[in-house]
Parts: structure tokens; C-alpha cells; sequence
């Protein structure tokens, strides 16, 4: 719990000594991921509706972080690779966040 979330949802990254969001400086716009930061580091407090409003697909690759790790852990204990099904289902989620990442970026663009 190093990053302070920043009261905008936006620039927590900073607090980690990190520069602003390029994209946001150059053009003036957010970038697909402004917000992510804000959103996993008000996650972890437990602050769900910040973390949403931060950005809610932050909040999805949380979860799914969550998920990876519990594959990782489980081939670590049983000593072989996730089934092909895990790998899928897990790749597929994958996209489907990508592509809500998209959506997200658009909308929050208007």
C-alpha cells in the first residue's frame, strides 16, 4: 500500500515517483489505462466505489490478477500447467478486459 490514491482518480502513479501520463500531457486526453493505478490502490483499502469510479476495468484486472495468481500458486502446489480449459477461459477473459478497457477509454473520452 505504497501509492496514495490521488482524490482526481487520476495521477497516483506519481506518488510512486513515476512521471505524468505522457498521453495526458502531450494531448491533453486520458489514456486507456489513466486511472488504473488509482483504482488498484483504492482496491486495496477496500474503497470498491472509488476504486470504480477510478476506473472500473482497474478493478476488473484486479480480479483477474487474483485469478492468474491462483493458477500460479495451484500449478506451483500440484507441479504441472493449468489445463488447457484454465488457459482459455483465462485468455478469453484477458481479451474481454482489453476490450472493456477500449470501451471504457472511449467513453470516458466524451
Amino acid at each position: 500500500m505504497f501509492a496514495t490514491p490521488n482524490a482526481s482518480g487520476l495521477g497516483t502513479h506519481q506518488s510512486l515517483g513515476l512521471p505524468p501520463c505522457s498521453i495526458r500531457v502531450l494531448f491533453g486526453i486520458r489514456c486507456p489505462m489513466c486511472g488504473m493505478t488509482t483504482s488498484w490502490a483504492n482496491l486495496v483499502r477496500g474503497q470498491v466505489w472509488a476504486a470504480a469510479s477510478a476506473s472500473v476495468t482497474g478493478c476488473l484486472l484486479a480480479f483477474y490478477s487474483l485469478y492468474a495468481l491462483f493458477l500460479a500458486v495451484q500449478s506451483a502446489v500440484l507441479g504441472m500447467l493449468p489445463s488447457p480449459s484454465q488457459v482459455r477461459t483465462a485468455t478469453w477473459v484477458l481479451i474481454g478486459i482489453q476490450l472493456l478497457i477500449v470501451a471504457e477509454w472511449l467513453y470516458r473520452l466524451n
